[in-house]
């Protein structure tokens, strides 16, 4: 598979991601946060970081997407 993942969809999907993990385990958004709902965003943080490091996002492969200039 090669990379379908531009530069700044990777720095963007990069950001976002760690956010995502990072604000739960900080309890950024209050102390009324349910658990499934921490666990979630940590999930899709973690997806969204890796797609960013791989470059691959097999989203974008099934629909044919590409944002990364041959």
């Amino acid at each position: 598979m090669t990379a379908n993942v531009g530069t700044f969809d990777r720095a963007l999907r990069l950001v976002i991601g760690a956010a995502l993990i990072v604000a739960p385990l900080l309890n950024v958004m209050g102390l009324g946060v349910n658990t499934m709902v921490a666990y979630i965003l940590i999930a899709i943080g973690g997806i969204l970081a890796l797609t960013a490091v791989f470059g691959l996002c097999p989203i974008y492969s099934l629909l044919g997407i590409k944002t990364k200039s041959e």
